[in-house]
């Protein structure tokens, strides 16, 4: 079972990349988000996942240890092919797709190819408990941790306002969520709305 590759890339293709070790190529299938990131001749290290299959054993590569735990994830998800799942994390970071789920995004899920509302539906509600549990960072701490929060309430709120003001859900929980953050325990929702609204700009800002 090969779980690491590290040589170079030899070339890129739309959902793949193959990769020199030694003289040895190694077709390995990638999110995008990976594969922009590479070019050939490049030295590379990816963490791999290796699917046997009766016809053939497929290699998936991620540059992060997350968004492989990410893809065995969303892979358990009845429906959800290693197609789907790579696309999911080629239009979603690992705290975005945990922000999506906490939130119930359908619609940030729906940007990847091969995601329909019916899987996506299907995503949110069989991997809603799960995040909880499943730590990616300050972001996904942050999100996770919100709901057992004195001001979850005044949070939900808040986050419920800027959706209102056309912010999608997942974009409204990561704004609200930083600027609670910042704000502390003693504020308002108005407070809040206003935080949220201005870390959310920041974020639209830095795309």
């Amino acid at each position: 079972m090969i779980a690491k590759l590290t040589g170079r890339v030899d070339s890129v293709g739309d959902d793949w990349l193959i990769v020199d070790v030694g003289g040895v190529g190694y077709l390995v299938f990638a999110p995008s988000r990976v594969l922009g990131a590479l070019q050939a001749g490049a030295p590379v290290s990816l963490r791999i996942e290796t699917v046997v299959r009766e016809d053939a054993i497929l290699l998936y590569g991620f540059l992060l240890a997350a968004d492989r735990d990410w893809f065995r994830l969303l892979t358990t998800v009845q429906g959800v092919g290693a197609k789907a799942a790579l696309g999911m994390l080629s239009v979603l970071t690992p705290d975005a797709l945990i922000a999506a789920i906490a939130s119930g995004d359908r619609a940030a899920l729906q940007r990847a190819p091969s995601v329909g509302a019916k899987l996506a539906t299907r995503v949110l509600t069989e991997l809603k408990d799960k995040v909880a549990g499943f730590v990616l960072g300050p972001a996904a701490r942050a999100a996770t941790a919100e709901a057992a929060s004195p001001t979850a309430g005044i949070t939900a709120d808040a986050v419920s306002g800027l959706i209102n003001l056309g912010y999608s859900p997942s974009d409204a929980l990561r704004a609200v969520t930083v600027a609670a953050g910042r704000l502390g325990d003693k504020i308002s929702v108005e407070a809040l709305i206003r935080a949220g609204l201005s870390e959310a700009a920041s974020g639209e800002a830095r795309r």
